[in-house]
């Protein structure tokens, strides 16, 4: 089943504050959202800012056969809020927008105000899948731009910019904190056996620790030495990053954004191959060996992201090229 996820950006009917101004962009979006979805052809599709439901119900009007709806119950303050468009039936299975239990609230602005669930609710649905039941959640995690009291967009100064990129940060960790628990509820601790997926909107970089929250430790990803062995600790890392076990099919896939864009961002391969980080000295001279093993290929990709927060030597994606590819994923340039 070829599933896929898409922020459709404010769908909304016409004559709102939010949705297009006329029938005619309406339909034209309508229009340019249904050629792709019929070109993608997904079994699945999680799709993000469903500001009217009976907008995507009319989206789902123009797509060939009968396609099945379900959409969460917990809205933003504009209203949208995450949902579904499946060609099977489907089972909502979880519906929810609360912090796993024992986090706090976290601080939103400089009143104090706290909030204690996600901005916009999570949503899993279970549907018949190849080999069996398949559980897949959507989310929208809290986005990177900022607001400011009185409705700005801009800061009085550096200090109000960089408390209020703390308060989002803390609510986009804790959203992530809580994803990353359904994830685990519906594993339902059979990860060898049950087929689960995250799909989504996730507003942040690879890298990004709010990213790493739902992804889980490295050391275990596909096509790496450790894919195949258990992990110390019961960590159960998820198979779009990497694997605990051999069997354990958890896949995350979500839309991750970089400073600025306003479309999905799919990772490519850089344009040159670093070379062998710390492996050699001034003007590319080979340093004398430590006499210690030198890193596998997984082994140094790995410590780059332990430490540094980064990819040096390699691109994070490298690995994971071939699974991708029999996993039918587009990538972001064929949606431009």
């Amino acid at each position: 089943m070829l599933l896929g996820t898409w922020n459709l950006e404010n769908l909304y009917r016409p004559g709102g504050p939010y949705g297009p101004g006329d029938e005619a962009a309406y339909a034209s979006k309508l229009a340019a959202l249904a050629a792709v979805i019929t070109e993608l052809d997904p079994g699945l599709l999680g799709v993000q800012e469903v500001g009217d439901p009976g907008a995507l119900e009319d989206l789902a009007g123009m797509l060939d056969d009968d396609w099945h709806l379900a959409l969460s119950s917990h809205t933003d303050s504009r209203g949208t809020r995450v949902g579904f468009l499946s060609r099977t039936e489907l089972t909502v299975v979880a519906d929810t927008a609360v912090f796993p239990p024992r986090m706090l609230p976290v601080q939103a602005d400089d009143t104090g105000l706290t909030v204690s669930q996600a901005g916009r609710g999570f949503l899993a649905v279970e549907v018949a899948g190849e080999r069996g039941p398949l559980r897949v959640a959507v989310c929208h995690l809290k986005s990177k731009l900022l607001s400011y009291p009185d409705g700005r967009f801009q800061p009085r100064d550096e200090g109000e910019r960089a408390r209020y990129g703390a308060y989002a940060l803390y609510r986009r960790a804790a959203e992530a904190a809580a994803l990353r628990a359904l994830a685990d509820r519906l594993l339902e601790g059979d990860g060898r056996e049950r087929d689960v997926a995250v799909l989504g909107d996730l507003n942040d970089e690879v890298q990004a620790a709010t990213t790493q929250l739902l992804l889980g430790p490295p050391g275990s990803e596909i096509g790496t030495p450790g894919y195949d062995r258990p992990d110390r600790g019961g960590c159960v890392p998820a198979v779009g990053r990497g694997a605990a076990h051999p069997g354990v099919r958890t896949l995350f896939a979500g839309e991750l954004r970089t400073p600025g864009a306003d479309r999905p961002c799919a990772a490519q391969p850089p344009a040159g191959a670093a070379g062998d980080v710390g492996g050699h000295g001034p003007a590319g001279r080979r340093t004398a060996p430590a006499g210690l093993p030198d890193l596998t290929e997984p082994e140094r990709l790995s410590a780059e992201l332990g430490v540094l927060s980064m990819d040096a030597s390699r691109h994070l994606m490298d690995d994971h090229g071939a699974f991708l590819e029999e996993l039918g994923v587009v990538s972001a340039r064929r949606l431009r």
